[in-house]
């Protein structure tokens, strides 16, 4: 069977037609794979995150055995909204080297290598599997994917490895920050606000939380990485967003605000939101004395877990050798990689254009980056085979 052959421009020029910003979907370009596969003869199929707008999508090329190789990827992207595009982002624009457009370099661009080189899987007769996983809604906390990796948990044939392409420069990395956010809220009572006593400022309540937020991440500094590989090298603590009161003259009843922890992989997970919550309950009693219905509440809104080196991992050892490496590196930024590997599954990170792009107006990948995963790629089918 023959279907339609694409080089890696032409693919990333479809990929990027497609506008699947997180919040809209991406079943369209599912749609467009779905049928280039077809094409092929490549067996796939889908797990619905949202049914009808966002999904993701398993393929596999060669015997449908355990052992094989995952060539993860998420085809969604972040917005366009405000950003000052020189150039339509959804259409690939080529100026000198550079291809520009929303997701050429996160991570489209590593996506379309992996799609245009199917038929030379299919003709290398492979003995090992290689698998093509597309997710949706990374860009929104790594959500979109959890039912495919349930899936492959619960499912398929264990692979041996998954390579996740997120734009590393084709280095590899084997280690990422965890990430969860937490969101707070404060209620107090309300009172005249010449009557402060009556009342219990939700405000100045959750300002007390937050000094204690800044003393947990002086203490994080403090105990920093002993591997020197992250960047910044300790554990971080984040407060991105409050809001609270209704007006000047009244002592407000409620106050939120939206905090996230990025830590080492090696980092217990644990002591960030139980001296958190520690504290907290020791500002409970004088609130209670004032109003009994006061209190503060906290929550994990997401949790992406942290990608942590593994001693003599197939995933490491494998894309360090078809990347032509002798070295590893780790970043700050969390991507699916750490779910994968939740479920057992050695993985790393490792694919083409750069992290500084990402994200930006005038999103760009150096062709060259694409010529070197496709000689990535071209090395696993020759091991696989």
């Amino acid at each position: 069977m023959t279907g339609t052959r694409y080089s890696t421009e032409e693919m990333l020029a479809r990929l990027i037609a497609f506008d699947t910003t997180s919040r809209d979907g991406n079943i369209p370009l599912i749609e467009f794979v779905e049928d280039y596969l077809d094409g092929w003869g490549v067996p796939y199929f889908r797990v619905d995150y949202e049914a009808n707008r966002k999904t993701n999508l398993f393929a596999t090329i060669g015997p449908a055995i355990a052992g094989g190789i995952v060539l993860s990827g998420h085809t969604d992207v972040v917005p366009v909204d405000g950003q000052p595009w020189t150039s339509d982002p959804f259409e690939l624009t080529a100026r000198d080297d550079r291809l520009f457009g929303r997701g050429t370099c996160d991570m489209k661009g590593f996506l379309a290598v992996c799609l245009a080189e199917v038929p030379n899987f299919l003709a290398a007769g492979l003995r090992t599997p290689i698998h093509l996983a597309l997710s949706c809604d990374e860009e929104v906390g790594c959500k979109g994917v959890r039912p495919l990796v349930a899936h492959m948990r619960d499912n398929l044939p264990k692979p041996r490895a998954v390579i996740v392409g997120e734009p590393t420069s084709m280095q590899v990395v084997n280690a990422h920050k965890s990430a969860v956010t937490f969101s707070t809220e404060v209620t107090g009572h309300e009172a005249h606000s010449s009557l402060t006593h009556h009342g219990v400022n939700a405000i100045l309540v959750a300002g007390e939380l937050l000094s204690e937020i800044s003393r947990i991440r002086e203490h994080l500094i403090e105990v920093g990485d002993p591997t020197h590989r992250f960047n910044p090298p300790y554990s971080t603590v984040h407060v991105g967003v409050i809001a609270g009161g209704t007006a000047k003259n009244i002592i407000p009843r409620k106050c939120s605000f939206q905090w996230e922890t990025r830590l080492l992989p090696t980092a217990d997970t644990t002591y960030v939101p139980h001296r958190f919550d520690s504290f907290a309950r020791k500002l409970e009693p004088a609130m209670q004395a004032v109003a009994p219905e006061t209190g503060i509440a906290t929550e994990a809104v997401n949790s992406v877990p942290g990608l942590a080196p593994e001693k003599d991992s197939p995933a490491e050892s494998l894309a360090l050798h078809l990347a032509g490496a002798n070295s590893t590196h780790a970043v700050s930024y969390c991507t699916e990689a750490g779910l994968f590997q939740q479920i057992g599954i050695p993985a790393v990170i490792c694919g083409p254009g750069s992290i500084e792009q990402a994200h930006k107006p005038d999103e760009w990948i150096d062709v060259s980056e694409l010529r070197k995963c496709e000689s990535f790629m071209g090395k696993l089918v020759s091991k696989l085979s």
